[in-house]
């Protein structure tokens, strides 16, 4: 609720990840990362997406739903910049904001008009959790959206290095092969909170119906098993 105006949820993303730990810092990280959007029974109308099939790229309005609170801080820690240091919250992406309320480019791969479920979109680069309450898309606009002389604020600062992988065969064999290159990206990202850095650490978070266990150790994350999940 929204002063008298009632924000209503149009629809939820599907996506590999069940739990925060995982998603991508920000969507577009990753394009091999494919997602559905479902939309709400009264939003299922093929009228609305009429003209939607000729851009290439939207925007998501959302909730962080796995982080809704009842007080807020005027700041945060952002792990981008080690846990530590304090930043105004404004001036961050943080989930834990005075509204919950997320925004998002993904590339819109193709729109299914005729399906059990109504209408679906298909996108890839989404950085959420699966069943993510979608409040309003919009299209991106090249020309308008895109400022190339932006400047970043601290993420200007920080440099960013893929880790390297190792993947034994024995437990990629267990991942179906069209999950396979976007969950070594999701891995590269390095999906640790980046002021924890214990090598000794085993990790674990779920992805497609897996939970992928690793360490990392001098910029090389190893994956020490993979378990099916029920």
């Amino acid at each position: 609720m929204i002063g008298d105006f009632l924000m209503k949820i149009i629809a939820r993303i599907h996506t590999d990840f069940p739990s925060k730990f995982g998603v991508p810092r920000q969507s577009g990280l990753i394009n091999s990362l494919e997602a559905t959007i479902v939309f709400e029974p009264e939003f299922r109308n093929p009228t609305a997406l009429k003209g939607l099939e000729d851009f290439s790229h939207i925007w998501l309005i959302w909730e962080f739903s796995k982080a809704v609170r009842d007080t807020w801080s005027p700041t945060v820690r952002p792990p981008r910049l080690g846990g530590n240091k304090r930043i105004g919250v404004f001036a961050t992406r943080s989930p834990f904001r005075p509204n919950p309320i997320g925004i998002s480019c993904v590339e819109l791969k193709g729109i299914d008009l005729h399906t059990a479920e109504g209408p679906v979109l298909h996108v890839l680069g989404a950085d959420m959790v699966n069943n993510t309450p979608i409040y309003d898309i919009k299209p991106y606009l090249p020309a308008v959206d895109s400022y190339p002389n932006a400047t970043g604020g601290f993420t200007d600062l920080i440099e960013e290095k893929p880790l390297e992988v190792d993947f034994p065969e024995q437990w990629l064999q267990f991942i179906p092969r069209n999950l396979q290159g976007a969950l070594l990206s999701v891995l590269a990202q390095d999906p640790r909170p980046s002021y924890q850095d214990d090598p000794e650490r085993l990790y674990g978070f779920e992805f497609g119906g897996f939970e992928i266990k690793f360490v990392v150790q001098d910029n090389r994350l190893y994956v020490r098993e993979v378990q099916v999940l029920n």
